[in-house]
């Protein structure tokens, strides 16, 4: 008995920080986002009777251990301990890109891994179930500091608007857009790894405990959210507007913690508004990962050049969220 689960990255455009409770809970947090092609797998099996282990786990770690309560893997610990999947198990994960990035792989990881657990017990959870299972295990089990965000995103998959409640409800709306539309943007998307890979507790904790201090940057981050929402559901959709408002974003959000940029990034960045790019900023909490660029398709060739010290990443949008790729118990997903 077998199962491999994906689950999606993402990228937030707009609202990344107001989906912390700690924000929400006086008023609501939004964040507009969406989901690229680049996954996070997951296999989950029944360990082979020859092996002496209850648990093997391998990831960028091995661990073969006899109890649920030595499994070093935090994330992968708690989930089985809330689902009660009984052993012996061997679980593994491969990813498209490297953790630290700024494109929500922990959290990709948890939902992956929450679709495959819930699957090799015969189980189907909503994506939105999906979603809190995840919320749980990293915000209330781990202790994780961060928000709600990036579990929904990889769980729901697609291009969505998120709403936080003070009540920690959570309302998507998934953004109607013709495919022409969705792939018009992505033209003018340019993503560039930036060599930093970096904890990103480290920085959420920086920007976590400067909420009270930042309620207007963050209260102006959760509007244009909103606004970009309606941008979005226009009838005249205008890119231009679109990396205007990333702009007035990424320097909302440089307010946020002095962590979150540096000079190597806050050069590449002015290199390409110089060359043309209407805006941008760092995926995730900041201070390394990837910086991403809206730009004319006529300007990226500049840019690139101009930033060839970083690593260009083609990506397109990922309509789907998580989803179980092969299983004994259920036929392959579409």
């Amino acid at each position: 008995m077998f199962v491999v689960a994906a689950a999606p990255h993402r990228i937030s455009f707009f609202g990344g920080g107001t989906d912390f409770s700690d924000f929400y809970r006086k008023s609501y947090g939004a964040v507009l986002s969406t989901t690229i092609d680049q996954f996070v797998y997951v296999t989950v099996k029944r360990h082979g009777i020859l092996f002496d282990e209850p648990f093997r786990l391998n990831y960028s770690e091995t661990e073969m251990v006899h109890s649920l309560d030595d499994i070093r893997n935090q994330i992968a610990r708690e989930t089985l301990r809330i689902l009660d999947v009984q052993p012996p198990l061997y679980l593994s994960t491969v990813a498209d890109m490297p953790s630290g990035s700024g494109l929500g792989s922990s959290s990709s990881f948890a939902v992956a891994l929450g679709q495959a657990l819930n699957a090799i017990n015969g189980r189907r959870m909503q994506s939105t179930e999906l979603a809190e299972l995840a919320c749980h295990v990293e915000i209330d089990a781990i202790k994780k500091p961060i928000g709600k965000q990036d579990q929904y995103a990889a769980a729901v998959g697609g291009l969505n608007h998120f709403r936080f409640s003070p009540n920690g409800s959570v309302a998507v709306t998934a953004v109607r857009m013709p495919f022409e539309t969705i792939r018009h943007l992505f033209d003018h998307l340019m993503l560039f790894w930036t060599g930093f890979t970096r904890s990103a507790d480290t920085v959420l904790h920086e920007q976590r405990s400067n909420i009270d201090d930042r309620m207007i940057e963050l209260t102006a981050m959760r509007d244009a959210a909103d606004e970009a929402l309606h941008l979005f559901e226009s009838q005249s959709f205008s890119v231009t507007e679109f990396g205007g408002l990333l702009h007035e974003g990424w320097t909302l959000k440089r307010k946020l913690a002095k962590s979150i940029t540096n000079a190597t990034i806050d050069n590449a960045y002015e290199t390409a508004r110089k060359l043309g790019a209407y805006g941008g900023k760092i995926c995730g909490a900041g201070a390394g990962g990837f910086l991403l660029l809206c730009a004319p398709p006529e300007k990226k060739g500049a840019i690139r050049q101009a930033l060839s010290p970083f690593k260009e990443l083609k990506i397109n949008h990922e309509p789907q969220g998580a989803r179980v790729l092969l299983s004994p118990l259920h036929p392959p997903q579409a």
